[in-house]
């Protein structure tokens, strides 16, 4: 009988709590608890789990090294999906061997390329993948300069910060005053020029933004799993154009995504981004850890967490191709369990009791929805 297996996820995101389904529905039958840990006492992703802790804050990376290793060694974790500090916990890969923990994450060489996406773009650039034209600015000169540049080659501009994730900070910038337009209806992501170059000069720091023109759609995500030889098992591409989504096997994406992946030792789950410059995909953005949206993968027969913590361990599960692909499809969000309300003083502990496992029937974050129509896949 194969042993169980022991799966720690760190401060990751809600929506992760289908990964956490997909590994417990491995189609090995194959025993595995999960534990959790977050800063949120309401995060999902802990009531989920088997076993669960709230994490200390304010830790440096190095402390928070530290503080994974000790995790791993009293939860007696095989396989551990870094998010938090994964630069640094990457970076001591060794350590986490020695107590026999697998890092589910990329080379410390693959984090520190794409944690900057300028050093990214000029990387990808250089082995021949298409990206679009960017500016790097840190002051208003240097943003309108760039913004002027961008709408006389007839784009529109927008920005967003040099180093982020999960679309934080990006803004499309318009010649439009501001007015009561942009105080009706929900906010969006449009902000005037004149406004954004206010706000530079009255600033008394620097920012670090790109700036670049806006890309149109579809967007496409390519999920890869590739080996610590540099080989993607997996490489399938989610598409999103408006509300409607569906999967590609197009080379046009999947070719620039496993060049990527292969070259720069994005070992274990990446998700590649590309978006159209014209009538050109260029990357967008690469993430050196498992898409919010992985799960949605159990569309076309996949289950991507599962092969990706198999190839941690170091089971090979070969080639892993979608059997079909999926209709099109939308998402919607619906009610997810929690952990019980704690005293401030308390600390979620392993011996507190769980609520109960959420069926797998119940309607949950980040659900995909069939659509009734499918259209012509990209």
């Amino acid at each position: 009988m194969l042993s169980r297996v022991r799966v720690w996820l760190n401060r990751t995101y809600a929506e992760n709590v289908f990964f956490m389904d997909q590994l417990r529905r491995n189609p090995s039958d194959r025993a595995v608890e999960i534990h959790a840990t977050h800063g949120d006492a309401d995060s999902p992703v802990l009531a989920a789990a088997d076993t669960a802790d709230l994490e200390p804050e304010g830790l440096s990376p190095a402390a928070y090294v530290e503080y994974a290793l000790d995790q791993c060694q009293r939860r007696g974790i095989d396989v551990f999906v870094p998010r938090l500090h994964q630069a640094a916990v990457v970076a001591h890969r060794a350590d986490f061997e020695a107590i026999g923990t697998a890092l589910l994450a990329p080379t410390p060489e693959a984090v520190a390329v794409f944690e900057d996406k300028v050093v990214a773009y000029e990387a990808v650039q250089a082995i021949g993948v298409p990206v679009p034209p960017w500016w790097r600015v840190r002051t208003a000169d240097e943003f309108v300069t760039a913004v002027e540049e961008l709408e006389e080659a007839g784009h529109k501009a927008c920005f967003k910060p040099a180093s982020g994730a999960g679309g934080v900070g990006f803004r499309v910038v318009t010649r439009a005053p501001f007015s009561l337009v942009h105080l009706s209806g929900f906010p969006g992501p449009y902000v005037p020029m004149d406004l954004v170059e206010d706000a530079l000069r009255r600033s008394d720091e620097p920012v670090d933004w790109l700036v670049m023109p806006r890309l149109e759609q579809p967007e496409v995500s390519v999920d890869c799993l590739t080996g610590t030889d540099n080989r993607v098992r997996m490489a399938v591409g989610r598409t999103k154009n408006g509300r409607r989504r569906g999967f590609t096997l197009h080379e046009q994406w999947l070719e620039p995504a496993r060049r990527i992946a292969e070259g720069f030792g994005l070992h274990h789950l990446s998700n590649i981004q590309f978006r159209m410059f014209g009538d050109q995909p260029v990357l967008m953005d690469v993430n050196t850890r498992p898409a919010g949206g992985l799960h949605q993968l159990s569309q076309c027969g996949i289950n991507a967490p599962w092969a990706a913590v198999q190839l941690a361990l170091g089971e090979d599960p070969g080639d892993v191709v979608p059997p079909f692909l999926g209709q099109d499809y939308t998402v919607v969000s619906g009610p997810r369990q929690l952990r019980p309300v704690t005293l401030p003083q308390q600390r979620l502990e392993e011996p507190e009791p769980l609520l109960p496992a959420v069926p797998t029937q119940a309607i949950a974050p980040a659900q995909p929805i069939v659509l009734a129509q499918p259209v012509e896949q990209v």
